[in-house]
């Protein structure tokens, strides 16, 4: 079963979730932290680094010997990372999405591929944890596939995966949610996490995965949030308080669910609570 844990926006406590709960369930875990631009996953849960992965994805290199300019190349890339000037062909290595159309249509067998590097992979252990995520290079603008990467090498048990997608609702978010089994989103009480909530869902809905909702710092704002989530049929499945004790386990770098036990409680409820809504899922299907 793999849960997807997500958020309309930046710092609704979507990590916080992720963590407490990969912490709480009792069974072995595999958690993948899929906000490459910035994982911070690590902070909480504080894993024992066993192996670091070097990632790159393909772009061409053209042998301009054996080229004849037709720019057949050129026409196929919508995103112009190659370009013909006269007997040149330029490429453009960052804007290259890395499909192999280039590659498949010049006639002369001219274009091969090299690797361009994306980031790394680091891989370690907590307890029941098993802890992956990608480091995107400094200077990177692509993440959704080094995101791919993270969930390809590692997303290969029959037991409980969580993913720590990254915020909003852009294409690394949809590489992190697409093909789980639930998404779970995480918001708080405010206009601005209202908005981004409402972009989210539309999200998920398009991918047609179930999903339910968390509402963090819950007795802050006001009831927008849980109006719109009822007039979503969106189940809420918790809603975490701003409370003095859990505000100082996270800025000691702590996952509240151990330091106060009935939350440890509370998000096994949680699991139970996501394993019916996918069995009722499933039984609609």
């Amino acid at each position: 079963m793999i849960i997807s844990i997500a958020s309309g926006k930046g710092g609704t406590g979507k990590t916080t979730v992720a963590t407490n709960l990969a912490v709480s369930v009792g069974e072995p875990v595999q958690f993948l932290d899929c906000d490459v631009e910035e994982p911070n996953a690590h902070l909480f849960l504080h894993p024992t680094i066993e192996e670091t992965k070097t990632v790159t994805t393909p772009v061409p290199q053209i042998d301009l010997d054996a080229c004849n300019q037709c720019r057949k190349c050129m026409d196929i890339c919508r995103f112009r990372a190659i370009t013909v000037i006269g007997e040149m062909v330029l490429t453009f290595p960052e804007l290259c999405h890395s499909c192999g159309g280039c590659m498949a249509i010049c006639p002369e067998g001219a274009i091969t591929e090299t690797g361009r590097e994306l980031g790394v992979l680091e891989m370690g252990l907590r307890d029941n944890v098993a802890f992956t995520h990608g480091r995107m290079r400094i200077g990177e603008a692509m993440a959704p596939p080094l995101i791919r990467r993270v969930r390809e090498d590692h997303t290969t048990t029959n037991g409980l995966t969580l993913i720590d997608a990254p915020p909003g609702t852009s294409c690394p978010v949809i590489a992190a949610m697409k093909d789980t089994d639930f998404v779970l989103l995480v918001t708080e009480p405010t206009p601005f996490g209202l908005h981004d909530l409402e972009l989210a869902v539309e999200a998920v809905k398009i991918l047609k995965i179930p999903m339910g909702l968390v509402i963090n710092r819950s007795d802050m704002g006001d009831d927008r949030v849980k109006a719109y989530a009822q007039q979503e049929g969106l189940p809420i499945l918790m809603e975490i308080p701003f409370d003095r004790q859990i505000a100082e386990s996270y800025s000691r770098g702590e996952m509240f669910a151990l330091a106060i036990p009935e939350w440890k409680a509370r998000f096994r409820e949680l699991l139970e609570e996501i394993k019916t809504l996918i069995g009722k899922r499933a039984v609609e299907k």
